[in-house]
């Protein structure tokens, strides 16, 4: 059982290699956090800009990553009452994951809920992408937390294959903001992978088989422009079968590997190199030099799926990476890979972090297997 220093700024601490140690330590247990210091709804203030000159922390701190995704989720949720992919979809993934440093509302679980059990009863989907956005983040929170398949998820789920093109697609809205907001090739890799993890054999049921069967279809006629786009597939196939052979998944996960940076991270726009005719909407060029928390834990979190130990030195590199750059606001800056503006990347390369650290025992509760425990692959 990991250890963690309290949080108290006010105490000298040390970092050795992916330890910490401090004056004084806290075992990790069950409700860590008062009650009080919950941020909700009510009191949430604007976490304000996203900045790369942002001071990095002394040390990493459980309790500030909470509070920091907290902020950021539930400031966005009150000022745009929706759920998006470089907010709090990643939250949703990876906010359980910090229950025991600092407890959250529950109201960024009810936003996603209240999709399914209200807005899209009262009126269609406002566009596909939410309906993908909304069904990921709720089986991803439901493994974190229950490990069991909820209802309203189920019904998610359901709704997501109802807007499924015949080719085995989803439209895609394309706001220029690769991984996530680009192409169609993420909404139906994110379909792919959610489907395979989700609680109780939902991979096995009809639904879930038929889906499947269109995005093999999908795949099939689209193949892969990137590294990201293979290393999602991978992902995936690790759950569902016939969408990458081992060989594929070792070819993938070599070519990962051997993106990263001598500080032991990786960069987003390193993951990204190989599509042809990707530009960053400012015109800029793109930075494959610098490691940020997206690519190294989206890096790590993959190789471990694939069987990689979590002792590989190149893990042990990486997470000490993360480990040593969070900011003293408890998130990762990650410049966004399109547009140097608000960089709301950041968000969802922090869940990311967080998520990393958890498949490396680093924090309580990874749900995930490196390999599909299924017995058999739909």
């Amino acid at each position: 059982m990991p250890l963690y220093t309290n949080q108290s700024e006010t105490l000298p601490f040390r970092r050795y290699g992916s330890f910490i140690t401090g004056w004084c330590l806290v075992l990790l247990i069950p409700g860590f956090g008062l009650a009080h210091d919950v941020v909700t709804l009510e009191n949430v203030v604007d976490p304000g800009q996203i900045t790369a000159d942002e001071p990095i922390a002394g040390v990493f701190s459980p309790e500030k990553a909470a509070r920091y995704l907290d902020t950021a989720s539930l400031h966005w949720q009150k000022s745009r009452n929706c759920a998006a992919c470089h907010v709090n979809m990643g939250y949703m993934y990876a906010r359980p994951a910090l229950s025991s440093f600092l407890k959250d509302s529950g109201e960024v679980r009810s936003l996603f809920e209240e999709y399914v059990t209200k807005r899209w009863k009262k009126k269609p989907p406002r566009d596909v992408q939410e309906i993908v956005v909304v069904a990921s983040g709720l089986t991803f929170n439901d493994l974190q937390t229950t490990g069991r398949l909820h209802p309203v998820t189920r019904q998610a789920l359901r709704v997501m294959w109802d807007f499924q093109r015949d080719d085995g697609g989803w439209n895609w809205r394309n706001d220029g903001y690769p991984p996530t907001e680009y192409d169609e090739h993420y909404g139906v890799t994110l379909a792919a992978l959610i489907t395979g993890i989700a609680p109780n054999r939902y991979v096995e049921t009809n639904e879930a088989r038929q889906g499947l069967e269109g995005i093999r279809r999908f795949l099939k006629n689209n193949p892969p422009l990137s590294l990201h786009h293979r290393a999602m597939i991978a992902w995936a196939s690790c759950y569902v079968g016939d969408l990458m052979n081992d060989q594929g998944r070792t070819k993938t996960l070599n070519e990962l590997l051997a993106l990263q940076r001598p500080d032991g991270g990786w960069s987003t726009p390193g993951l990204l190199a190989d599509w042809e005719g990707l530009k960053r909407k400012d015109g800029k060029p793109h930075d494959t030099k610098t490691s940020d928390a997206y690519a190294t834990g989206f890096t790590i979190i993959v190789a471990r799926e694939m069987g990689v130990a979590g002792k590989d030195p190149r893990l042990i590199r990486g997470i000490n990476w993360l480990l040593n750059n969070q900011r003293v606001s408890g998130k990762w800056f990650c410049r966004s890979p399109a547009n140097d503006s608000r960089h709301y990347f950041s968000n969802f390369g922090s869940a990311f972090a967080i998520l990393a650290l958890q498949s490396c025992d680093k924090l309580p509760g990874w749900p995930l297997s490196k390999k599909s425990q299924h017995s058999s692959f739909p």
